[in-house]
């Protein structure tokens, strides 16, 4: 309000200053008179009182002139200023507006400057020093997670649309936490080529960083990269194949003694999956089925390094029944169909060598799955549902070590 009286006191002095007084100025000789002067000793002028004459104001000719003169310049003047009305009504919304801003501007400094105090109570090296203290105890905590039980699958994600019905896809789960490299192998057999990306994100978008022509043609899709390497099924035989994508090449092969193979003891889909190599927070491990377990699955770990088995388990479960199956803590998880329905019935322990049926369902969006290994760096499934990489997240059950545990 202040403001816009200083406005309107500003545009009425413009208005006197600009009306044109030199037409109704009356000089002395046209009606004004001296009434009186002085003059200092040396006859100088001091003062001079100038009055008008009496009968200046009367209702002569002059007079009306002058009014006239007043009124016609008054209301021109009043004319140009009406427009500026509608201006002076926005000028005062607008300085409401910015009152407003300016409180709210000021309450936004007493914010920040909050803030910048807050923060300002730590310097960068030892907000640093508590990230890693933080980091350190997350790990310690993580160390005392015994390897859970499996009580749930949630999902799937779909990651990307790709390839044929069958293949397969993977990433490290012995890699550092910097390498997220994933590797994709289309279709069950008669293929040698191995795509690799970089990330995740360039696995999406397509962007390979390299590809791999393998020596030998694989069968199935139930290959697993483990620490650098791939293991793989070699066609047609019961040979392991394990290769380097560092070198390019063949560090090892084995024969799997007796594992039938070339669709005699398949997953339900078929597609040359006699043999399923996979790994967990153990190690590395190969499902199979022989005629001497009268072609139920059996179960053995393997050297990484010589592809030596280790010790093996024979179930009671058979293989072509089992949709799919993947290790968790030492322990294999067989699905009951690789269709619609499909659920974790079965599961064997090679720590107790028992046995337990289960009832775990998940969401088999795609309606066929051809691939489902779990990744112990990531607690996930990694699966191909249909043309579809998928991913499901597992929930376990764990037990926390005690001091007195160890």
């Amino acid at each position: 309000m202040r403001a816009s009286a200083n406005i309107l006191n500003l545009l009425l002095l413009s208005l006197l200053a600009s009306l044109d007084l030199s037409k109704t100025q009356v000089s002395p000789k046209e009606g004004w008179q001296v009434y009186s002067s002085a003059q200092d000793p040396d006859g100088r002028c001091i003062c001079t009182v100038v009055a008008p004459e009496q009968n200046l104001c009367s209702r002569d000719a002059k007079s009306r002139q002058l009014r006239q003169l007043l009124e016609k310049d008054l209301k021109e003047k009043m004319d140009e200023l009406l427009p500026l009305i509608p201006v002076l009504e926005q000028y005062k919304t607008d300085a409401k507006l910015i009152t407003q801003f300016k409180e709210e501007i000021r309450n936004l400094s007493t914010v920040l400057t909050g803030i910048q105090e807050e923060i300002g109570a730590y310097d960068y090296e030892e907000l640093h020093q508590r990230v890693l203290s933080l980091e350190t105890r997350l790990r310690d905590c993580m160390k005392k997670l015994t390897c859970g039980k499996l009580m749930k699958i949630t999902g799937p994600i779909t990651v990307k649309i790709s390839g044929t019905r069958f293949g397969a896809w993977m990433t490290d789960p012995l890699a550092s936490e910097k390498n997220n490299r994933v590797w994709y192998m289309d279709s069950y057999t008669n293929n040698k080529i191995v795509r690799e990306y970089k990330s995740i994100a360039d696995f999406v978008s397509g962007a390979e960083s390299r590809t791999y022509n393998l020596p030998f043609k694989w069968a199935g899709t139930n290959h697993v990269v483990y620490n650098g390497s791939l293991y793989f099924n070699k066609y047609q035989s019961n040979i392991i194949i394990k290769y380097s994508f560092d070198t390019g090449r063949v560090l090892a092969q084995r024969s799997l003694e007796y594992a039938g193979f070339h669709n005699v003891y398949p997953y339900t889909w078929g597609g040359f999956s006699d043999i399923d190599l996979m790994a967990d927070e153990i190690g590395l491990w190969a499902v199979y089925a022989t005629n001497q377990n009268a072609g139920n699955i059996v179960i053995s770990q393997l050297n990484q390094d010589t592809l030596e088995v280790l010790k093996s388990w024979s179930t009671g479960y058979p293989k072509r029944s089992a949709g799919e199956s993947f290790m968790i803590c030492g322990t294999l998880y067989v699905t009951n169909s690789h269709l619609t329905g499909a659920k974790v019935y079965y599961s064997y322990s090679t720590k107790t060598s028992t046995y337990e049926y289960t009832d775990i369902p998940f969401h088999n969006q795609y309606f066929h799955i051809s691939m489902l290994d779990y990744n112990a760096r990531d607690r996930a499934l990694y699966a191909w549902n249909n043309g579809h990489q998928v991913l499901f997240n597992v929930t376990l059950f764990h037990v926390i070590k005690t001091e007195d545990d160890t």
